[in-house]
């Protein structure tokens, strides 16, 4: 059964009981991911070492190595 399938389960026999319907797979996908990346910041700063700011310090950091 794929994802699609199981949510329209879902869906089907959270209205017959009269729940609210879940989410659709995906919907907070985002949120979920900057919240993870603000945490790995955060445990960072806590640590002591530095926060990165994302695929820029990482290139910054690929652009001035020595060839």
């Amino acid at each position: 059964m794929s994802i699609t399938q199981q949510h329209l389960l879902d869906a089907y026999r959270a209205r017959c009981l009269g729940e609210p319907v879940p989410p659709a797979p995906g919907t907070h996908d985002r949120r979920i991911v900057r919240e993870r990346r603000d945490e790995r910041r955060f445990r960072a700063v806590l640590s002591g070492r530095p926060a990165r700011h994302g695929l820029r310090d990482v290139l910054g950091r690929w652009r001035r190595r020595p060839t």
